[in-house]
């Protein structure tokens, strides 16, 4: 491209600024050339400094023309098509980083010079400066004719090292003077222009703060004064200079400042705030001068409200999701696609629209090089624009530009939008008079609740409670008008649904309300998100035991937000959890709470998406049961993997060590708050092996039973080992069959029916099922008599030890009751298995009573009346369990003749 091929109608030619540029020196048409041949992303920044600095200039004015070349070639290679967006941010990042770098290094040089290195009053170590760049810089999307936003920070106070002829000076001082210069060096308008404007007003106590702070200085600053729009702005701090380890503090001191350990939905509001100010201030300057409507930036459905979209999820959720700390804007929202936050469809057009804007930013600022976000007034200027985006005339211009404003716009409201609604007047709220119980009880007779003078109570009674009472204002009238909303759902899902109890379901809410009342970014989010709160009321109203569950772990409110339980307890899907489980939990090594945390939070998120589904219907009692049997081995296998990186003294990187599940979770029919029945077996000849794995199996039962602020995982029963809770807590694989097959009593061999391997070493889990085969499998056909003996000795144990004397029945224990069932199974197995190895299959008492009959074992008839019974008792037990119940009691009759039938196949059985 030469100057007549400018003036001939290359796009490059609408750029005012490059064609002064080349103007000015015709030797610069084929340095243009030169560097525009390859992509800018790679560009040797050094060599190109080198060679202005070879020409003899002082290294301000080389930095200068290397930026304008820069400049230059990125409008070229741009409005000719040969870079993308990505290419030109990325480009000026980096050039950004390089002159900071360099000026830095240089200046430092020379302070150092005259007045002796930096050095830290406590740790005796040379300083360095840590420039961080923020905004578009830090997140690696730096405009062409941008500023660049810096603060200054240095690692502690003291003084330098002066030598001889030398001036000593406080760390303090020498970092301001360096910083002070750095700005000179990068922003003076000199004869060959600036490199960048910088803008220093992000920094602690803004411009009225000293210009370099310390570490310790940051610290106290973001913990008393930090405001909510700082957290914003910090998401972007990346440093430029400094020393790793340096960074590494600072980062330390930011990252809980940014990031909160809970889910903080309050901080929507704050960012409705800011941008309620930004937009008020746009709109003052687009009164005074209307020539500057169409902030492409800051206007309506601009940039900035893209950038707020993507980082509203970052401080809600990146103090839990380390991945969610990326600085870039378009990487954000391409991680909120993949944790399903935003929907890839949505995602696939803010992007579309963040490149538009982007794209048209720039053009603007390539007409003269000027920071300006703003569609130019002229007409010509306008058309000039419309070109460079490829786009035919000015109206098609603001027509795509309205486009991409509007959904971007109706994407920011959808989440931004003040949530609150208006009251009516004439109606009544909590807030008018919350200790009115004559006219609170009149409103709920008016919705028709069950007993409006009692539920009226309970809520004056709980919004008097010293919980509530004593609320910060802001928090007590969210709760409020949240209470004012819940009255009106409650009534509507009692109606909708045709079960439960007003009162009830008022009583559970208010219960779970003062769980949380001290958590306002709970009630942030209820108030945020409204149709949450009518789900958490329609959970509440269908299970009292899924109440108690929220009320215990609010956190999984967020599970309620959308529609995420497709697929829940999938094959597919929980594979994904292990793969994200080892992830954060190689993330948090070192941090044993945190990692106990991060399995309880994942296994209960898991859990109340099952149990969200369950209430739905969507699930049978027998799916619900193989997929919480499925999460649990998927949390086990998690836990036994890292437990063992906690094993200072183990031996291998990888444990020979494998759980055996026995019980619920071995017959794969695991209810929401069942036990973990399991043994531990190893099959390692190194002689540090029975210390280790002693260890490994005594941090897995911590790590499952242990209680933190997120709760505990699972009860551990390792009763069922060899020699029970006299014997050794692991066993090699050679002692547990030699067990097995010589000491073990026949209750040991009814429980190996319903065993399986679990989670750890799968060699170990084929020898198991190996040996469990052979076990089974043994011939007792000359032994009937003492084994039905031995089995009813043992139900008649239990039963003496399960006395039942209220007049309901007792699914588990009871007579023609569930375990009857799983005895007369596991008799058979025991009986049979040596005739019919099909027996051995761990495929649940429904499916073992089928094939009982069908080989002619029992009656067919009887065997198919008796699966009916288990199924109907599990259903039963498991409705008693989501009401909260502790006991699966029941009233007879809904049981109808189940129980005779599992007393005929008994009899047929045992003869007693």
């Amino acid at each position: 491209m030469t100057l007549a091929s400018l003036a001939s109608g290359s796009p490059a030619a609408a750029s005012r600024f490059l064609q002064r540029w080349l103007g000015a020196d015709p030797a610069r048409q084929a340095r243009l050339d030169e560097v525009c041949r390859l992509s800018l992303a790679d560009a040797d920044l050094g060599a190109l400094l080198a060679r202005e600095l070879d020409a003899g200039l002082p290294l301000p004015r080389a930095m200068r023309r290397l930026r304008n070349l820069l400049v230059c070639a990125i409008i070229r290679r741009d409005l000719e098509g040969q870079a993308d967006l990505d290419e030109v941010v990325s480009t000026m990042t980096r050039f950004a980083d390089f002159a900071i770098q360099t000026h830095a290094a240089a200046l430092a040089e020379e302070l150092v010079a005259t007045h002796g290195m930096p050095t830290g009053e406590e740790s005796g170590r040379p300083q360095q400066l840590m420039v961080l760049s923020m905004g578009k810089g830090g997140g690696g999307e730096l405009n062409v004719s941008s500023d660049i936003d810096l603060i200054f920070v240095y690692p502690e106070d003291g003084e330098t090292a002066a030598g001889p002829g030398q001036r000593q000076l406080s760390n303090h001082e020498f970092f301001v003077r360096l910083g002070r210069r750095l700005n000179a060096a990068l922003s003076e308008i000199i004869e060959d222009g600036f490199t960048f404007r910088v803008d220093m007003a992000l920094r602690p106590n803004g411009n009225s703060g000293p210009l370099a702070a310390s570490l310790n200085m940051v610290e106290e600053y973001l913990i008393v004064q930090g405001r909510e729009w700082e957290r914003y702005a910090w998401v972007k701090a990346r440093a430029v200079t400094g020393d790793p380890e340096d960074i590494a503090a600072l980062d330390a001191i930011v990252r809980p400042f940014v990031f909160r350990r809970y889910l903080d939905f309050g901080v929507i509001d704050a960012i409705r705030n800011m941008h309620a100010q930004i937009r008020a201030e746009v709109k003052r300057q687009e009164r005074l001068h209307p020539e500057r409507s169409h902030n492409v930036k800051l206007g309506r459905g601009g940039i900035r409200e893209i950038e707020f979209l993507a980082q509203v999820f970052q401080l809600i959720r990146g103090g839990r999701d380390p991945a969610l700390r990326e600085r870039s804007t378009r990487a954000t929202l391409r991680l909120l696609a993949e944790r399903e936050l935003l929907p890839q469809d949505t995602v696939a057009r803010l992007l579309e629209a963040y490149a538009f804007l982007r794209n048209l930013e720039h053009r603007l600022q390539y007409l003269d090089d000027a920071q300006t976000h703003t569609l130019p007034a002229s007409e010509e200027d306008r058309l000039t624009v419309a070109r460079m985006m490829k786009l035919p005339d000015v109206p098609t211009l603001l027509a795509r530009l309205e486009e991409q404003r509007a959904f971007v716009a109706a994407q920011f409201d959808a989440i931004f939008a003040d949530k609150s609604e208006s009251a009516d007047p004439e109606v009544a709220t909590l807030a008018d008079d919350p200790e009115n119980r004559e006219a609170i009880g009149a409103r709920l007779e008016e919705l028709g609740y069950d007993d409006p003078r009692g539920a009226a109570a309970r809520l004056v009674a709980t919004l008097q409670g010293p919980r509530l009472a004593s609320l910060p204002e802001a928090s007590r009238a969210k709760l409020l008008a949240l209470g004012d909303a819940a009255l009106g759902q409650i009534a509507t899902v009692v109606r909708e649904a045709g079960i439960g109890s007003h009162a009830a379901t008022l009583g559970r809410l208010l219960d779970f309300f003062e769980a949380i009342a001290r958590r306002s970014a709970y009630l942030s989010l209820l108030t945020e998100y409204p149709h949450t709160l009518e789900r958490v009321i329609r959970m509440i109203n269908a299970s009292g035991w899924a109440a108690t569950f929220l009320t215990q772990h609010p956190i999984l409110l967020d599970e309620l937000l959308d529609d995420r339980n497709e697929g829940a307890g999938s094959p597919e899907q929980l594979a994904q959890l292990a793969a994200e489980l080892d992830q954060q939990l190689h993330a948090a090594a070192g941090d044993t709470e945190r990692q106990l945390d991060i399995l309880r939070e994942a296994h209960h998120a898991q859990l109340f998406r099952l149990l969200a589904l369950d209430l739905a219907g969507e699930l049978s009692v027998e799916r619900l049961a193989d997929h919480l049997s499925l999460l649990a081995d998927t949390i086990v296998g998690a836990t036994i993997r890292h437990a063992w990186r906690t094993v200072a003294s183990r031996h291998r990187e990888e444990p020979r060590f494998a759980v055996i599940a026995y019980g619920k979770l071995g017959g794969k029919e695991l209810g929401y708050v069942s036990d973990l029945d399991v043994i531990f077996l190893y099959d390692d000849e190194d002689e540090m092996a029975p210390s280790n794995y002693a260890k490994l199996a005594q941090r897995f039962i911590t790590w499952n039973t242990a209680h933190t602020a997120a709760g505990i995982l699972f009860d551990i029963d390792t009763a069922l080992r060899p020699d029970g809770a006299s014997g050794m807590l692991v066993s090699t694989v050679a002692a547990f069959e030699r067990y097995q097959m010589a000491s073990a009593w026949i209750w040991e061999h009814q429980a190996l029916t319903r065993a399986r391997f679990c989670a750890g070493d799968a060699a170990i889990g084929a020898r198991f099922e190996a040996i469990r085969e052979q076990v089974l499998r043994q011939d007792r056909s000359s032994r009937e008599a003492e084994l039905k003996l031995e089995v009813l000795a043992m139900r008649r144990r239990m039963r003496d030890a399960n006395v039942n004397r209220s007049e309901l029945f007792d699914l588990k224990q009871d007579e023609g009751g569930m375990i009857d069932i799983e005895f007369i199974v596991q008799y058979l197995v025991l009986r049979h298995a040596a005739d019919y190895p099909q027996l051995t299959a761990n495929a649940g008492n429904i499916a073992l009573l089928r094939v009982c009959g069908e080989l002619g074992l029992i009656d067919a008839g009887l065997a198919q009346a008796v699966a009916d019974a288990y199924r109907a008792m599990r259903r039963l037990q498991h409705q008693v369990r989501l009401q909260g119940q502790e006991k699966a009691r029941v009233d007879p009759q809904l049981l109808g003749a189940h129980p005779d039938a599992v007393r005929r196949l008994w009899q047929a059985c045992f003869g007693a």
